[in-house]
């Protein structure tokens, strides 16, 4: 069936990712694979393709386009060619909001240019050692100085995508103890600098999946932080969170259902390659099946996507909407995915295929942005159970 959410300006836009990723990333990938990391001076490019400011408000140097269609669209397009942007899709997807829902005017004009080049990239810190999707029980603390300048940040992060390339990352700390009626209260969002005496840089994490995303622990040592640097009202940052989840998690169920579909794509082309008996994979009746079965459950997570979408767009997507597209999709990925590397026979277990790339890296789906699990209860909840 054809999809109805893109338009005219979205095919444009598709044609353009697509050419840009013939061009400048899948030559390099290998590369990019090999070292773990994405070079910095990429994101330079990705900011020339206009990838970073077509949500941020004309003012500020961006497009001004209120829709997240434009991401979903690299988003498809890196898991269409089996590679990845590192960590950008946290600059955009994860951090644009805060900086668009929370900074002061002051803020954004000190901030938003440098986004929208590149020049300033920026991650979000909450998750901490041991605390894991438990964020009320955060342990970094931000101290109002004596004299009331400047806070002081002390506590470390880990899982933290895109924090080894980060100018600025949103670090989440407790400003005040939690209410005993209250956990969730004293938490509060800062945008550091990561040049700032006291700040570190940990292991960049050697992952499963997601090789060429700059994931790190980071460490804060009476790190100061000006007080114009706190982004929204202090011990108000859980209710922050809360707010952009719903996004995050849909992003995570359109990158499932792309991998989904490009699982399908990578097994479609090698079964027709792939001789055995006398003739091509793709001709044995299994073969059909399991693709036949693959392509309908990506065809499933398409129309979950897509309602999604339009309803991200008219800004009624609730909670449970995404939680349920998020664990609908990431489910249906792992089955698709898991499938189709079977069909590649022992190269499915080979890293130089992309299957076997795009079957760890889908792995984490299930887990980030809140687990499986914890999409069951937000569920659940909302039906009143």
């Amino acid at each position: 069936m054809q999809r109805t959410v893109f338009n005219a300006d979205h095919d444009a836009f598709r044609e353009t990712v697509r050419a840009f990723i013939e061009a400048e990333v899948v030559p390099v990938y290998d590369e990019w694979y090999e070292a773990g990391i994405v070079p910095r001076e990429f994101y330079y490019k990705l900011a020339e393709l206009g990838a970073f400011g077509i949500e941020v408000p004309e003012e500020y140097g961006g497009a001004g386009i209120e829709s997240f269609k434009f991401q979903t669209i690299l988003i498809e397009e890196t898991a269409r060619a089996g590679v990845s942007f590192g960590g950008s899709g946290v600059h955009v997807g994860l951090c644009l909001p805060y900086l668009k829902n929370l900074a002061t005017e002051e803020q954004k004009k000190r901030w938003l240019p440098g986004f929208v080049s590149g020049e300033t990239m920026f991650a979000i810190a909450m998750t901490e050692p041991g605390t894991g999707s438990d964020l009320a029980g955060m342990r970094t603390t931000a101290k109002l100085s004596a004299d009331g300048t400047h806070y002081v940040l002390n506590g470390s992060k880990t899982f933290i995508t895109g924090g080894v390339h980060a100018d600025r990352v949103i670090v989440c700390a407790r400003t005040a103890a939690s209410a005993a009626e209250d956990r969730r209260f004293g938490i509060s969002l800062f945008v550091v600098d990561t040049k700032a005496e006291g700040y570190a840089v940990g292991r960049k994490l050697d992952k499963l999946g997601l090789k060429v995303s700059d994931t790190a622990e980071l460490n804060f040592t009476d790190v100061k932080v000006p007080v114009e640097d706190l982004l929204g009202e202090e011990n108000k940052g859980f209710s922050y969170l809360g707010q952009n989840l719903p996004q995050e998690r849909l992003s995570i169920a359109v990158g499932s259902y792309a991998q989904a579909g490009a699982a399908v794509r990578f097994a479609k082309e090698y079964t027709k390659q792939r001789n055995v008996f006398g003739k091509p994979v793709a001709h044995f009746q299994n073969t059909k099946f399991e693709l036949a079965a693959c392509q309908a459950e990506v065809d499933a997570a398409e129309a979950v996507v897509d309602r999604g979408l339009e309803a991200l767009d008219a800004g009624t997507l609730t909670a449970a909407d995404a939680a349920s597209a998020k664990l609908f999709c990431t489910e249906v990925a792992a089955r698709v995915i898991d499938r189709c590397l079977q069909l590649h026979g022992g190269y499915g277990f080979i890293n130089e295929y992309p299957i076997a790339r795009l079957y760890a890296d889908n792995r984490v789906n299930r887990i980030y942005g809140g687990t499986s699990e914890v999409m069951k209860m937000i569920i659940a909840k909302d039906m009143g159970l």
